[in-house]
């Protein structure tokens, strides 16, 4: 870790405030960003935003920065609350199996779109029917471009974990996108 990162983890751990809103600053657009693709409200999602930043700085003492970045120690916490938060207090959400498939809701698309416009629009339905865990493993791999590493760590899991997941989730949305094509 460079000496300015270890100066300024320091200053978190003394509670300084300009360095408390510092990190806000720095690393609130990624936090906000992971939180949002999990908690669907924009309310919900700015109140687990709120929450995330709480425990970081209850939580920046036992940051070990050989562990992982700051960056994804972030990542892992806006990811637990995330999840938290869609299990406590959104009980009556219902994920959509591939077997399951339910046309409900779905756009339907005009003869104009390309094939390739057809098929992003799909995909990106298809992601929002996945669970809040899947949904996020494929955003942070794709999206992020996080290494499975660095997936293990925030989700709590190890990288060979990861890998079979993300192999999971493709087959799932591939099988989700063929039942949706009209």
């Amino acid at each position: 870790m460079e000496q300015t990162t270890e100066l300024f983890i320091e200053q978190l751990r003394k509670r300084n405030r300009a360095a408390c809103q510092r990190l806000v600053s720095d690393y609130g657009a990624a936090v906000f960003q992971m939180v949002r693709r999990i908690v669907e409200r924009q309310e919900d999602a700015e109140e687990v935003y709120q929450d995330v930043f709480v425990k970081a700085l209850r939580g920046i003492d036992g940051y070990d920065s050989h562990k992982a970045s700051l960056t994804t120690w972030l990542n892992r916490i806006a990811y637990h609350e995330s999840i938290n938060f869609i299990r406590t207090r959104r009980p009556d959400i219902v994920y959509m199996d591939s077997q399951e498939l339910v046309l409900n809701g779905i756009d339907d698309t005009t003869d104009e779109e390309s094939g390739n416009s057809l098929s992003i629009q799909l995909l990106e339905q298809a992601i929002t029917m996945l669970p809040p865990h899947d949904q996020a493993v494929i955003t942070m791999f794709y999206y992020d471009n996080m290494s499975l590493a660095d997936i293990a760590y925030v989700t709590g899991s190890n990288p060979s974990t990861v890998g079979s997941q993300l192999c999971r989730i493709r087959k799932k949305l591939y099988k989700m996108i063929e039942n949706m094509r009209p």
